[in-house]
């Protein structure tokens, strides 16, 4: 594993307490950061930074990041502990129900935007302004291949990572006369606990989309969000990064 330089900088991980948030948390505290796991279950964030301890300076706070006051709460206590927030890794999302559009309930369809785009939206503005007024700072926001490609009885979740592109863009350019870098990662399916919540039959589609013909480790996927999260990236912004084992099409 190659070391990359995260020395002295401080950081959030949404949904850390698992998955690719888990993942992007342990690789990020090996390269020197300290990082605050921002998770709505408080109690696995908690059992978590335990369990991440050992590698470095890590706290559990609790955020829902589908509500702005709580998120903006989570970034104040995360200023306080450490003075300041060097980098955000957006990780928190949900997969939804799998249903036709003609099928799809109203509620779980707003409940995925809720969680996956204006939690992406809520957690990129806490942090960005003070970001700004330090002129530095590094977003990388979890977007998906199924925000590209669009995967069938996965309309919500489709469209919302979307839009988790779209946002990653916009804001990318706002900044870009700052030395602070925003992008996202379009990963395909890794088996974390999100496949909790996906249909046999789904999962057997995901994976033959894929050419690679397995599923994305969620260490591979650390290892390219921690370079975009460190200083070496200083020219990149509004940025798409694949990493789909060959199924994205552009």
């Amino acid at each position: 594993m190659n070391q990359i330089d995260l020395n002295g900088q401080f950081g959030v991980v949404t949904g850390g307490a698992q998955g690719i948030g888990f993942a992007v948390a342990a690789r990020a505290l090996k390269s020197g950061a300290a990082v605050a796991l921002w998770d709505m279950d408080i109690a696995r964030a908690e059992a978590a930074a335990e369990q991440l301890a050992p590698l470095g300076r890590v706290i559990a706070v609790p955020c829902n990041v589908a509500d702005w006051a709580s998120t903006e709460a989570a970034a104040a206590t995360t200023t306080k502990a450490f003075g300041r927030i060097d980098f955000l890794v957006n990780s928190a999302g949900i997969a939804g129900a799998n249903a036709p559009v003609l099928e799809y309930d109203h509620a779980e369809f707003r409940r995925v935007m809720d969680i996956n785009l204006f939690g992406t939206y809520h957690t990129n503005r806490a942090v960005v302004g003070g970001m700004k007024e330090r002129n530095y700072g590094r977003i990388v926001n979890i977007a998906s291949i199924a925000g590209k490609e669009g995967n069938p009885n996965a309309s919500a979740y489709s469209a919302s990572k979307a839009a988790v592109i779209g946002f990653t863009k916009s804001l990318g350019k706002e900044m870009a006369l700052h030395d602070i870098a925003v992008n996202c990662v379009t990963p395909a399916a890794a088996k974390t606990a999100i496949f909790d919540q996906l249909k046999e039959e789904f999962i057997a589609y995901m994976l033959s989309k894929i050419p690679r013909n397995r599923f994305l480790e969620v260490d591979e996927a650390a290892a390219m969000i921690t370079w975009a999260i460190s200083r070496d990236n200083s020219f990149t912004t509004g940025a798409v990064f694949d990493l789909s084992g060959g199924r994205a099409t552009y």
